[in-house]
C-alpha cells in the first residue's frame, strides 16, 4: 500500500510548481500535493505556526525544494530541517536548475537526500518528476516520526 502522506512541494515559479503538479497527476499519485512558494512557507508548514497550525499532524512524505527562491533558499530550509532532531529524517530532494557545482556540494553536506536538476524540455521534465515521485511515494521506505 502506496503512503498518502503529503508531498511538499517548494517551488517559487509558477511554471514549474504548475508542471510538476501535472506530472504527478498524470502519473496517478493519490499523495496530496501541498504547494509552498518560498523557503518561509515551507518552514512554516514543517513547524506548523500561523497558517499551518491546524494542519493535520505528521510530517510530509518528501519535500521537493528548490534551490534558488526568496526571502529563504533552498539551502537554508535544507540546512533547518536537516540540524532538527524533529524534522531530520524527512527526505528532502532539491528539485533545481542550478548545475552549479557547489550548489551540488554544499547540499549533499547539508543532508540532501537526492539532488534533481530539472530538464529544460516538457517531457523531460514530466519523465523526471514522474521518476523522482514514483520512487519517494512508492518505492522508498522513509519513517513515520523520528526514533527516540
Amino acid at each position: 500500500m502506496p503512503n498518502l502522506r503529503p508531498i511538499l512541494l517548494v517551488e517559487d515559479s509558477a511554471r514549474d510548481a504548475e508542471m510538476t503538479m501535472a506530472a504527478l497527476k498524470k502519473s496517478n499519485f493519490a499523495n496530496e500535493v501541498v504547494l509552498a512558494r518560498h523557503g518561509g512557507e515551507a518552514l512554516d508548514y514543517l513547524y506548523r505556526p500561523g497558517m499551518f497550525a491546524d494542519r493535520p499532524p505528521g510530517d510530509p512524505l518528501v519535500v521537493f525544494l528548490d534551490l534558488k527562491m526568496p526571502k529563504v533558499d533552498g539551502l537554508e530550509v535544507l540546512q533547518q530541517v536537516k540540524s532538527d532532531p524533529a524534522t531530520q529524517l524527512i527526505p528532502i530532494v532539491m528539485l533545481t536548475s542550478s548545475r552549479e557545482e557547489v550548489d551540488l556540494v554544499t547540499s549533499y553536506k547539508l543532508g540532501v537526500n537526492a539532488y534533481v536538476v530539472k530538464p529544460l524540455g516538457f517531457r523531460e521534465f514530466t519523465d523526471a518528476i514522474s521518476q523522482t515521485g514514483l520512487f519517494w511515494a512508492a518505492i522508498n521506505e522513509t519513517p513515520a516520526k523520528p526514533a527516540a
